[in-house]
């Protein structure tokens, strides 16, 4: 592991130009681009402490935490590999959550050999250059392929089963107890007939009472957790209905967890909980077919008995959408934060947008570099500063694993790669991917207590195993 530093020509002066709604470009002499970098074997999910100082990585084999308090100098603090809970080993890690002093670590994220430990192991990260093994391991005896954790309370996504059920744990002490579970199959029991990888829950996040599920073709689900023992139904939105998966026959199905419509795979709400984004990770079906990487739909939640979709950020165009041959530009995590989203497309770079009019979403920095960065997340570290993390984890791809720290600004990428082959509009240029939903300049489809109507599209699951082991065949 090593440190590669990257400035901006002129960082730090005038020309730096802090974001805003409707804020003009920086000038092409100071072009948008990182601040630093630091190589980090393995990276994958990024999360930020409270103070915006500490980001810590899922790093498949274990975590690693990054001193980002000087962006263009971010340094390792300190690396947990080979997690071993007595004789077995916490394996494939892609996910970490961090609420005050606890870090959760969930593993394996995918189903793995029967003696690697499945479950959670909490660190005290008080003094984040030493972390310390915090409370007894909790085993799950399920792969747990996300998780979120606050003061007192963990959420586990739970695979495999029928019911693929959202598990809620108290950690309120140093040990873990299980209180609650709730799965879509609760809510609409023929979910339970369906293929269980076409309503794998592959994400949640909690922001204060709201926890939002992203549950694939079954679409994105939120429950009121003011009760963590007693999880409630509020509403969803989706893009498919059980009926529709039903009846896919099983070559349909293969299809169909890769390929759009649905793919509800992370999903989170602004600080005011009335803005939800839903993101869908996506591939063409077909080998050199353009088409087929998944967006971020906006949707607006403000009033439970109106809730409309506004817009879709649509992903950057590639040339080869495929999922083994191709540019991965479909979207992955992201964070809403202060008015703007920020948003991870692997190969398709990062990018910042204004989502202060959610309806008219505005691109104001975009950066990417596919040879070398495949993006998974981007999270806010502080008001003038994000980090993003870049994977390996794509199938027949150069990326290498890292952590970037970008300002906060709007600007364009000077030459930025092409991803088709052509000459590509810069981040400053007319926004076209955006879109709404209602085919006008304004407005949007109408959606009855979360639930899409017909006519919007519908999805499927693609995990990050398959990335892992299609690049081994």
């Amino acid at each position: 592991m090593r440190r590669r530093t990257l400035l901006r020509a002129g960082v730090g002066t005038a020309a730096a130009t802090t974001l805003g709604s409707s804020v003009p470009a920086t000038a092409a002499a100071d072009a948008y681009e990182p601040l630093g970098r630091l190589e980090v074997d393995g990276a994958c999910e990024t999360v930020v402490g409270d103070d915006g100082d500490v980001a810590y990585l899922a790093v498949v084999d274990g975590f690693a935490v990054v001193d980002v308090s000087d962006p263009r100098d971010p340094t390792l603090l300190a690396e947990r590999r080979d997690i071993a809970v007595g004789d077995r080993r916490l394996t494939d890690v892609l996910d970490v959550d961090v609420a005050g002093d606890r870090l959760a670590v969930p593993g394996p994220a995918n189903p793995a050999f029967d003696d690697d430990f499945y479950g959670i192991v909490c660190y005290d990260v008080s003094d984040p250059s030493d972390p310390v093994r915090a409370g007894e391991p909790y085993e799950t005896g399920f792969h747990v392929h996300n998780c979120s954790l606050d003061d007192e309370t963990l959420y586990l996504v739970c695979n495999g089963t029928a019911e693929n059920p959202l598990v809620v744990l108290d950690a309120s002490g140093d040990d873990f107890e299980e209180i609650a579970r709730w799965s879509v199959a609760d809510h609409e029991p023929a979910w339970r007939d369906v293929d269980s990888r076409l309503h794998y829950l592959h994400d949640v996040t909690v922001h204060g009472d709201v926890a939002a599920l992203a549950y694939w073709n079954a679409g994105t689900y939120l429950l009121d957790v003011s009760d963590p023992s007693d999880p409630q139904y509020l509403g969803h939105v989706a893009e498919t209905t059980v009926d529709d998966q039903l009846e896919l026959d099983a070559a349909a199905v293969n299809d169909a967890y890769l390929g759009l419509p649905g793919n509800d795979h992370f999903a989170t709400l602004d600080e005011r909980g009335d803005l939800l984004a839903v993101g869908r990770e996506s591939w063409a079906t077909d080998p050199g077919d353009p088409e087929g990487a998944g967006g971020i739909d906006l949707f607006d939640v403000s009033d439970r008995d109106d809730i409309r979709q506004l817009a879709t950020i649509d992903p950057p165009a590639t040339a080869d959408a495929s999922y083994r041959g191709g540019s991965w530009t479909t979207a992955h995590n992201f964070e809403l934060r202060g008015g703007h989203l920020y948003s991870a497309w692997y190969q398709g770079g990062v990018k910042i947008h204004d989502v202060t009019d959610p309806a008219e979403p505005e691109e104001l920095a975009w950066w990417r570099d596919p040879e070398t960065a495949g993006f998974w997340t981007a999270r806010v570290a502080r008001e003038d500063v994000f980090v993003a993390s870049s994977t390996t984890l794509i199938p027949n791809a150069p990326t290498d694993g890292g952590l970037y720290t970008f300002p906060i600004e709007a600007g364009q990428q000077a030459d930025p790669p092409s991803l088709t082959g052509d000459d590509e509009r810069t981040a400053t240029d007319p926004e076209p991917e955006s879109t709404n939903d209602s085919g006008s300049e304004s407005g949007g489809d109408q959606l009855s207590g979360f639930t899409a109507t017909a006519g919007l599209a519908g999805g499927a699951l693609a995990l990050e195993w398959l990335r892992r082991r299609g690049s081994e065949e």
